[in-house]
């Protein structure tokens, strides 16, 4: 029986060994390369690794052993033939913009963004003659009015932060792909676990690996994954002269990570569609957003192309922006923050938080209200979560 290829290996082994490269030493876990740049055997080698002929590593903001590994791990995970992985998150999603984009090009949209990426849209972008067309993404009809003419990039997320609306990936990206664009997909909120963008047309996948994928609130990051081609003649010589290359500790630590990443993932995928079901029954509570309940009203589409629902749930009180700051002051397990995807549970409020840069008009727009709070769940136990909640949303009876 012939061995298994590391691309047919079952996704928890994956998680553990795929990229795994040991040095000589034989270690038993990842080696960590803490080295800026490397040495030669000779000038003519070290000539033939400026010119691309050879694989030697030649600085770290180029490539690193250790990066290296993570980024063959995450793009395993992916299924995508390549991966570089970034600084942060937002170097992820700027980089994968500025490397394709010039004058003259044309951006489409869906609304429903995180407030950085908004502004990347609606600030930066503009400002170097790119146009840039925001619309809801969860209608159809919007995005072929918008894909009549031709663009260069179509961008979203899915599910969108912090209200969870849908973007249907497959009609979304024949589309694009009809209008000569792009399809650059945000896929934090799902990850790869339970959502498979590549797969069922997207181009692109970004990742602030910040998120789930470290997972424990301890470092920053992001990641790229796309077609080879993409990545070494598009992106890499972008993210050679920029700058926005990952550390080899937060790839080190983000490996180790990854070992849980399905364990973790899954746990507080469980915890989160307890706690929409039963926020669905409070009187203090308006509204649940949450993909894996029946009353989403995109449900049927979170179905077709997730897996699974995901660790992060908003809903909205009937109290307004008064009363969702009382409920927060009144939480004493679930902290404030506006982190997601940590193994500790997080609230926040989005209209003044992650999304306070946009205006009022923006935030009418995408339909988030300052009763709107969001809350990531982590790993504690549902039940004293769900207590937590229930004191802290007593305060508005």
């Amino acid at each position: 029986m012939a061995a298994m290829k590391k691309s047919e290996y079952r996704l928890s082994t994956k998680l553990v060994r795929g990229g795994l490269n040991r040095s000589p030493n034989r270690e038993t876990s990842e080696a960590l390369f803490m080295s800026s740049g490397y040495v030669y055997d000779s000038a003519e080698q070290a000539a033939a690794a400026f010119r691309d002929e050879t694989d030697n590593f030649v600085y770290s903001r180029y490539g690193n052993p250790t990066v290296e590994m993570f980024e063959s791990r995450l793009a395993l995970l992916e299924g995508a033939e390549a991966c570089k992985a970034t600084g942060t998150g937002m170097a992820a999603v700027f980089a994968v913009m500025a490397c394709q984009l010039q004058v003259g090009d044309r951006v489409v949209a869906s609304r429903a963004l995180f407030g950085a990426c908004h502004g990347i849209l609606t600030k930066t972008l503009p400002k170097w003659g790119i146009e840039t067309v925001l619309i809801d993404g969860r209608d159809l009809d919007a995005w072929r009015a918008a894909l009549k003419k031709p663009a260069k990039l179509v961008f979203f997320e899915t599910p969108s932060n912090p209200l969870l609306e849908l973007v249907d990936i497959a009609a979304v990206s024949k589309l694009a792909h009809e209008a000569g664009a792009s399809v650059i997909v945000d896929n934090v909120f799902a990850t790869a676990l339970k959502q498979r963008p590549l797969e069922i047309g997207a181009d692109i996948v970004i990742y602030s690996t910040t998120k789930h994928i470290d997972g424990q609130g301890r470092l920053m990051g992001g990641a790229v994954l796309g077609r080879r081609d993409f990545i070494d003649d598009v992106f890499l010589p972008f993210y050679r002269q920029t700058g926005a290359a990952m550390s080899a500790f937060n790839a080190w630590v983000m490996l180790k990570s990854l070992e849980t990443f399905s364990l973790r993932y899954d746990a507080q995928s469980n915890s989160a569609a307890r706690i929409a079901q039963w926020l669905t029954t409070h009187p203090a509570v308006d509204s649940v957003f949450y993909p894996g309940l029946e009353t989403h009203p995109q449900y049927d589409l979170a179905c077709q192309q997730m897996s699974g629902f995901g660790t992060v749930l908003a809903f909205r009180l009937h109290a307004g922006k008064t009363g969702a700051f009382r409920v927060l002051d009144s939480l004493s397990l679930i902290d404030i923050s506006n982190n997601l995807g940590d193994s500790k549970s997080l609230a926040c409020h989005p209209y003044t938080t992650t999304h306070s840069s946009l205006s009022e008009e923006a935030l009418a727009e995408l339909g988030v209200t300052n009763a709107d709070l969001r809350l990531s769940v982590g790993l504690e136990a549902v039940e004293d979560l769900i207590a937590d909640l229930e004191t802290a949303l007593a305060v508005l009876a």
